[in-house]
């Protein structure tokens, strides 16, 4: 999973359970229907029929939390109207034990559910927590349907390791890009598909409208790009390229690494309206990835942006698709066990996909350190006397929740750190990449490493440097000294004045919000020169600019709209400080800052050249 905050700030493919003794006397199929033609409200009807049962009680289940997002989201919440019938069609009783749980009593006599599933999308902008939008549902009649699976379709107790035949109606003209398998149907407007076990179900998101989509072929692979802009700002075609591009660069970075013969990669362009997604950014999944983007970026930003969200979950097909755990292999959707290597699943990810960019030839030497020092920079904003193994394995609660997009900061930092150790004790010949290809061959999608021994299977096949590493700095909570590392390759850290977003540097905001409430304000952080000249100061509450109040229900209007400032503009900023309300005018003027950058020594000595080039070319 990668999440983007209109500048871009997820995830990993996991497996559910081993096969269980079930409760059903015959072995045909788990059957779910979905009808996207009768839309109530926003709302979708869904009826599963599991076969027959032989017990007097089960359990019906909505997924807590699905794999990639790190979240428990309670899926269950948008569930409504949920009814049990027997074989005669007479109402069953069935009671809800939790938010995502149903118990139906006399089970052998139960024939199917049937329930009601809310549009998530519309909700976004009136909850404390949100569904992250490419983890969410889109149920737009007869306009577009994007939906995850895990919201529509839940599981028995038990059965997630039966087969599901899921079939959707749909109005006439719609179009379903996914990767679940089509099989047979008769009826006009039903496509129905296949899954061989309910992971398949929850790792094949669909989506139905009047599509236009691109295929190409990367080596070996068929990726199919669909894409749905309400207003028709974009199409397929307008990105087919660079996303060819940008793919073909990411196959031969990774040489035989061979997870899939088809991806697809499904983009939802949103209005940004309130009614409308609102968290931006990509889920991947085994063979797909969900991406959801504002429709009104320009176009290069809109391609810089898929280039960075896709090729990190692309990247996935490595770990955890290739190499993962058992807590990632026998997934519990509603009380997972999470692993200890987040900063191998998601921040190994994130690394290569900087790395293949400099590699392949994507992006220049000075773009690469950059996104390295904004990467060192982004971390200092979270606990970094914080154990990344402990973080890792409680990521669901607080306080490691609240550092969970560390994973995708030092988390790459790690992957860069590992990488540059077995570089440097290998003469050059071996990297991160090479460890990873190794540990595919070991496991693979279908074989699980032991959570607590993979360290040390890493340290066997590397150097001992790399076990002090990760002793020191990764299940150790010691910060890591990156100037030491630069330095072994010729690289180190200087200071220089760069102009900055008027409320943003870069990716990160001079402003946050108050916890427990909607109040905007001014982080206590090295402000900017505009910020600094109009007399803000840290801790300092916005009130409003130029006469339009500001707080968190309007916060994305405030940041959009600074971009559109422009040099010499008055400006008036009412804030609050200490209790009492300030006004601050002036004119705006180019925001600068200093800035700390990555820049190549000039005595550096040709074994750290060397070792350089090795890292960064390969």
């Amino acid at each position: 999973m990668k999440k983007i905050f209109i500048t871009v700030l997820t995830a990993a493919i996991l497996y559910s359970c081993g096969p269980k003794v079930n409760d059903l006397a015959t072995n045909l199929p788990v059957n779910a229907s979905i009808d996207l033609v009768n839309v109530k409200d926003d709302k979708v009807k869904v009826e599963v029929d599991p076969g027959r049962f032989t017990t007097t009680s089960i359990n019906f289940y909505i997924p807590k939390t699905v794999p990639g997002t790190y979240s428990n989201n309670d899926y269950g919440q948008f569930i409504d109207d949920f009814k049990a019938f027997d074989y005669d069609g007479n109402l069953m009783q069935s009671n809800r034990v939790d938010k995502n749980t149903w118990q139906i009593s006399n089970a052998q006599n139960l024939d199917k559910v049937t329930y009601w599933v809310n549009d998530s999308f519309d909700t976004e902008t009136q909850v404390d927590e949100a569904v992250f939008s490419p983890a969410g549902t889109n149920i737009e009649a007869n306009t577009n349907y994007f939906l995850n699976l895990h919201m529509l379709v839940g599981y028995f107790n038990d059965l997630d390791q039966r087969p599901y035949q899921i079939s959707f109606t749909h109005p006439n003209g719609f179009v379903a890009s996914t990767s679940l398998k089509e099989v047979a149907n008769q009826k006009e407007n039903t496509d129905t598909f296949y899954a061989n076990r309910y992971f398949e179900v929850t790792d094949n998101p669909i989506m139905y409208s009047k599509l236009d989509s691109e295929t190409f072929t990367v080596n070996d692979i068929e990726v199919t790009l669909s894409v749905y802009s309400p207003n028709g700002t974009y199409k397929a075609i307008d990105i087919k390229e660079d996303m060819e591009r940008m793919m073909k660069a990411q196959k031969t970075f990774l040489g035989d690494v061979n997870a899939t013969k088809s991806y697809h990669i499904l983009l939802y362009l949103s209005t940004g309206q309130e009614n409308d997604a609102t968290g931006f950014g990509a889920l991947e999944h085994h063979t797909s990835t969900t991406v959801v983007l504002p429709e009104s970026m320009p176009k290069q930003a809109l391609i810089e942006t898929m280039i960075d969200v896709v090729s990190h979950e692309f990247f996935h097909i490595v770990t955890p698709l290739s190499v993962h755990s058992e807590e990632v292999h026998y997934f519990d959707y509603n009380d997972p066990a999470m692993s200890k290597h987040l900063w191998m699943y998601e921040g190994v990810t994130e690394y290569f996909a900087n790395l293949f960019q400099i590699q392949q030839g994507l992006i220049s030497n000075e773009a690469f350190y950059d996104r390295i020092n904004q990467k060192i920079q982004t971390a200092k904003n979270y606990d970094d006397n914080m154990s990344f193994t402990v973080m890792s394995e409680n990521i669901l609660e607080e306080p490691y929740k609240g550092n969970y997009v560390n994973v995708y900061q030092k988390g790459a930092l790690i992957g860069m750190c590992i990488d540059i150790i077995i570089r440097e004790q290998s003469n050059g010949e071996k990297g991160l990449l090479w460890l990873m290809k190794q540990l595919s061959d070991k496991y693979g999608k279908d074989k699980p490493f032991d959570d607590d021994t993979i360290i040390d299977e890493i340290v066997k096949l590397t150097y001992p440097e790399v076990g002090d590493f990760f002793n020191k700095h990764v299940i150790g909570d010691t910060p890591i000294n990156y100037t030491a590392f630069l330095n072994k390759v010729g690289l180190a850290f200087t200071a220089k004045m760069e102009e900055t977003g008027y409320l943003m540097n870069g990716q990160i905001p001079y402003i946050d919000v108050k916890p427990g409430s909607k109040e905007v304000f001014f982080r206590n952080t090295k402000l900017n020169s505009f910020l600094t000249d109009l007399g803000i100061q840290g801790g300092d509450i916005i009130k409003s600019i130029n006469g339009t109040a500001y707080n968190l229900d309007n916060i994305r209007d405030m940041i959009i709209g600074s971009f559109g400032w422009q040099p010499d503009q008055d400006i008036t900023m009412v804030v609050v400080r200490e209790g009492k309300e300030v006004t601050l005018s002036g004119k705006t003027k180019t925001p600068m800052a200093e800035v700390t950058a990555i820049v190549e020594e000039a005595n550096a000595s040709s074994d750290q050249i060397a070792l350089r080039n090795a890292w960064m070319k390969n």
